[in-house]
C-alpha cells in the first residue's frame, strides 16, 4: 500500500511540475510580438513547388518547346522527354590570332557561355579533354534550332573564326540530374 501511495505521488509531483513550467512559458504570442518582428529581419524560405507532369507539359508546349512522355515500366514514373539542342564547337578556319588577341577571344567566349547559362538558354556547356577538331559542346534549352543557332554563332569566338558551330537535336528526360 505504501508503495502504491508512493507511486501516486511521486506521479502527481511530476505531472504538477510539468504543468507548473508550462504555466511559467511565456505564450506564443508573447514571444512573437510586434515589437520583436519590427527590430528582426524574418527570412522566410520557401520551398520551390513541385510541378506535375501535365503542368510542366502544358507550360514547354505553350514556349514551343517540343516533347513526348511515356510511362517508366518499373518505376511507372510518367517522364517527359525534352527536345534540347547540342552545338558542337569544332576548331574555325581562321585560327590566326596572336597570344594575346586568342586570350581576349577566349575570355569573350567564356563570357558568352557564362551569359547563356545565367538566362537559362544552356545548361551546361564546356570543352573536350583532347586537342580533336570538335573543342566542346553546348547544350541549348530552346525551343526552336533556329534559335539555337542564333545564340550559338553569337558567340565571339565562333565571330572570329577560331570555333564553327554545328548543331543536332538532342533529346533527354527533363528534370534529371548528370551522374
Amino acid at each position: 500500500m505504501k508503495k502504491l501511495f508512493f507511486t501516486i505521488l511521486i506521479l502527481v509531483l511530476i505531472v504538477s511540475c510539468k504543468e507548473e513550467t508550462k504555466a511559467n512559458l511565456p505564450s506564443v504570442e508573447e514571444v512573437i510580438s510586434e515589437e520583436v518582428i519590427d527590430s528582426t529581419k524574418l527570412e522566410v524560405v520557401q520551398e520551390p513547388l513541385v510541378k506535375t507532369a501535365k503542368q510542366l507539359k502544358e507550360e514547354l508546349t505553350s514556349k514551343g518547346f517540343q516533347i513526348f512522355d511515356y510511362v517508366d515500366e518499373k518505376t511507372q514514373d510518367t517522364v517527359l522527354m525534352q527536345q534540347y539542342f547540342i552545338a558542337f564547337l569544332k576548331r574555325g578556319p581562321i585560327r590566326t590570332q596572336n597570344e594575346e588577341e586568342s586570350a581576349i577571344i577566349q575570355k569573350e567566349h567564356l563570357a558568352h557561355l557564362g551569359k547563356m547559362y545565367e538566362l537559362g538558354y544552356a545548361d551546361i556547356s564546356g570543352p573536350f579533354g583532347d586537342d580533336g577538331d570538335i573543342r566542346g559542346i553546348t547544350i541549348y534549352n530552346v525551343p526552336t534550332l533556329k534559335m539555337a543557332d542564333s545564340l550559338a554563332n553569337s558567340d565571339p569566338a565562333v565571330k572570329a573564326g577560331r570555333l564553327e558551330i554545328e548543331i543536332h537535336p538532342w533529346w533527354a528526360a527533363k528534370g534529371f540530374p548528370l551522374r
